[in-house]
């Protein structure tokens, strides 16, 4: 996934709330919710994790508004999932 030609899988995480920011990088927490952007055409996603008693948000920002639209409707299939296990699962499919 790329924006731009920067690759945005995985996302940069900021901390929202919890107990501490432990300032995750990579593959790491829980999805706990999904957003596709208001703006049309959609070419983001939002994410929420889980990670060790803390939340944290991270875009992805994707040229291709179909692509984008798939992505997002994978991810809210795959809400309660490890984000590595996401990183994981092949789209070749829905290119």
């Amino acid at each position: 996934m790329s924006h731009r030609g920067l690759r945005s899988w995985p996302p940069v995480w900021h901390w929202i709330d919890g107990e501490e920011n432990k300032y995750p990088k990579g593959e790491v927490g829980i999805l706990t919710a999904a957003s596709l952007t208001r703006i049309k055409p959609p070419t983001a996603c939002y994410l929420i994790i889980e990670y060790e008693k803390a939340r944290y948000m991270g875009s992805l920002l994707i040229d291709d508004s179909s692509f984008c639209q798939q992505v997002y409707d994978l991810l809210q299939r795959n809400i309660g999932y490890d984000i590595h296990y996401i990183g994981g699962l092949d789209l070749s499919n829905t290119i």
